[in-house]
C-alpha cells in the first residue's frame, strides 16, 4: 500500500548512503518523490562521477510514482542547496517528508509522519514533525510523541504553511537579537550565546553559510512554533565520517543511533505543552557539554588578540581578560 505524503530526498555525492535511504523510501512507495541534488565542486577531481552515481540511484524507481527532479549543475553548497531545494519542494506540494542522503528511516517513520501531517495540517502551532528526539533512551511520555522547541531535522516533515517563514538570510534577526528572545526559549545564557552566534553568522553573511538548519530553527522560534518529537528513534544518521561536511566525528553520541519501531495506532497527547525537561536535556547534553570543552567566544577573541597585539600592551589586555572571563 502506497503512502499519501510526497517524499523529498536531498542528495549530493554519496551513492552508498543514498542507496540505503532510497531502499527504505522504495518500501514505503510514495506516490510522489521529489529529488534535490547539488552539483560537483569544480576543484574536486572525480566528484562529478560521484554525483552522477548518486543521481543514478533514484532512477531505479519501480513503483507507481511521479518523480520530480531539481538538480543543480554547479555546486551551491550545503547551505544554499538544501534551502533552495526545500523551497522548491514546497512550491510543488503542500506538505512533504524530507530526508537527506544520510538519514536512514525506520519503516514506521513514514506512517508516523503521514498520520501527523494530516492531524496537525491546519494547526499553526506545529511547525514540523521530527524523526528523532535525542533523549538516548529516556522515555519522556507514555504517549507516542511529545512537543518541543527543538526542530530536529534529520528526517522530518512539514507543511508549506510553516516553511513560508524560512529565510536563509535571517533578515528578522536584528529585531530580536537584543531582546530576551533566546534566553526565554532556552533558559540558559550560554545556550543563547551558542544559537545567537549562528544566527549572527547567517545574517551577517546574507545566508552565505554552510548551514540552513539554524535558519529553520529561527523561523520556528520567531513564530512561537513547536515541533513534534517521537517517543522513539525513527531515523538514524549514517553519514558520520571523513567524507561528511558537518558530521565527521564517528564517536558522536548522536551518530548511527539504533532505530526503533513505534506502536500504532498512535497515542496522541491530550494537550499541547512542550516537554521542558526533554528540551533542557538536549541543551545540556548536546550543546553545553560540547561548549564546556571549547573556549568561549570571549576566550577565542582574547586569544586572537594576544597573537597580534605588541608585547608592551599585552599586560593591560590580560588584566581585562581576567576580569571578564
Amino acid at each position: 500500500m502506497s503512502m499519501r505524503t510526497p517524499v523529498a530526498l536531498i542528495i549530493f555525492n554519496r551513492a552508498h548512503t543514498t542507496e540505503r535511504v532510497f531502499a527504505e523510501i522504495a518500501k514505503a512507495k510514495p506516490r510522489k518523490l521529489l529529488v534535490v541534488a547539488d552539483g560537483p565542486r569544480s576543484d574536486r577531481p572525480g566528484e562529478a562521477e560521484k554525483c552522477a552515481a548518486a543521481r543514478a540511484v533514484v532512477d531505479r524507481v519501480d513503483w507507481n510514482c511521479q518523480v520530480l527532479k531539481n538538480y543543480s549543475d554547479i555546486n551551491l553548497g550545503c547551505g544554499v542547496r538544501p534551502a533552495t531545494g526545500i523551497s522548491w519542494v514546497f512550491d510543488q506540494v503542500e506538505e512533504a517528508i524530507i530526508l537527506e542522503d544520510d538519514c536512514l528511516p525506520h519503516p514506521a517513520f513514514f506512517r508516523f509522519c503521514d498520520e501527523l501531517l494530516e492531524k496537525y495540517r491546519d494547526d499553526e502551532r506545529i511547525m514540523q514533525i521530527a524523526g528523532n528526539n535525542f533523549q538516548f533512551g529516556n522515555q519522556r511520555t507514555f504517549f507516542s510523541y511529545f512537543f518541543s522547541h527543538h526542530n530536529i531535522c534529520w528526517g522530518w516533515a512539514s507543511w508549506r504553511r510553516a516553511w513560508q517563514y524560512f529565510d536563509l538570510r535571517l533578515r528578522l534577526w536584528p529585531s530580536l537579537r537584543d531582546t530576551r528572545f533566546l534566553l526565554d526559549i532556552l533558559g540558559d545564557s550560554r545556550a543563547a550565546e551558542f544559537w545567537g552566534w549562528h544566527f549572527d553568522r547567517a545574517h551577517s553573511t546574507s545566508g552565505n553559510v554552510d548551514f540552513w538548519d539554524y535558519q529553520w530553527t529561527f523561523a520556528c522560534w520567531a513564530h512561537n512554533g513547536l515541533s513534534i518529537l517521537p517517543n522513539a528513534t525513527l531515523v538514524s544518521n549514517i553519514g558520520f565520517g571523513p567524507d561528511a561536511t558537518h558530521t565527521r566525528g564517528r564517536n558522536s553520541p548522536i551518530a548511527y543511533l539504533q532505530t526503533e519501531d513505534i506502536t500504532f495506532p498512535l497515542q496522541h497527547p491530550p494537550y499541547m505543552v512542550r516537554h521542558a525537561e526533554a528540551d533542557d536535556f538536549v541543551v545540556q547534553k548536546l550543546v553545553l557539554s560540547k561548549m564546556s570543552k571549547q573556549p568561549s567566544l570571549l576566550q577565542r577573541f582574547f586569544s586572537k588578540c594576544s597573537a597580534v597585539i605588541p608585547g608592551p600592551v599585552r599586560k593591560p589586555i590580560a588584566h581585562i581578560r581576567s576580569k571578564l572571563i
